[in-house]
């Protein structure tokens, strides 16, 4: 996945901000551990306090450090980092195996997408059910796999934003990275268009015709099928690097 090819950061500040996170990331630096003193780290890259202290501000932020006076900077416990914050997401898929990633997100997935759909088949208005009939529109026309990705993702999102729970959408709306990531990874089945379709499909006639049961079942064999056609290409993958 591209997502390895981490981003060049071009201010100091950035470039310490990646190199501390990922090393959090790693369990380079564990929870419970201090980051290296602000002289060490201004002397390791170069700069000044105020770059080093900005920097620190930032991985407070996403939730990988706490910071406290005469304390200094700790790494916190993995539960309260912000998983989903998009610097935060890249770090963990470049230092964690990409089947590891795919099952966890896709164990999230299995909770919250078949409950938005049965809700979006009960909730959805008018305008909602031609969005999400759009959006497969879209799916069946692309021509390639990257040309199902923006669509693919805006099915997800149009289902979610049909149960009108704010909590929902919003949740969809921070998965939106890390679901066009596991979608990259189905997408490189040979046959993603093909498989894929239909499993849609399913879920739109179901919520079309205001089914919560079947919406729900849809989308459960929606994501089964995902984690087939995934298991086969990490296993092709891990044949091909022996």
């Amino acid at each position: 996945m591209d997502y390895r090819h981490l981003q060049n950061r071009k201010s100091m500040h950035g470039r310490i901000v990646q190199e501390l996170g990922i090393e959090i990331v790693k369990g380079t630096l564990a929870p419970g551990e201090r980051l290296p003193a602000e002289p060490v780290l201004c002397e390791k890259y170069g700069v000044s306090r105020p770059v080093v202290r900005e920097a620190t501000r930032v991985l407070v932020a996403k939730g990988l450090v706490t910071s406290k006076p005469r304390v200094g900077s700790i790494v916190r416990p993995r539960e309260h980092w912000h998983l989903l914050d998009p610097d935060v997401l890249y770090w963990t898929l470049a230092s964690i195996p990409e089947s590891d990633f795919f099952h966890s997100l896709l164990t999230v997935r299995r909770i919250i997408e078949p409950a938005a759909a049965a809700l979006a088949a009960t909730e959805a208005s008018d305008e909602d059910l031609a969005r999400i009939r759009v959006a497969y529109e879209r799916m069946a026309g692309a021509d390639s796999a990257d040309g199902l990705l923006e669509p693919d993702l805006e099915f997800h999102r149009a289902i979610t934003a049909a149960t009108h729970n704010d909590m929902l959408a919003y949740i969809g709306n921070m998965m939106s990275l890390a679901l066009s990531e596991s979608i990259k990874l189905t997408s490189r089945h040979p046959d993603t268009h093909a498989l894929s379709l239909p499993r849609h499909k399913a879920i739109l006639t179901a919520i079309q015709n205001r089914d919560p049961l079947g919406a729900r079942q849809a989308s459960l064999v929606q994501l089964e099928n995902a984690l087939v056609d995934a298991d086969s290409i990490l296993e092709v993958g891990s044949r091909s690097v022996r």
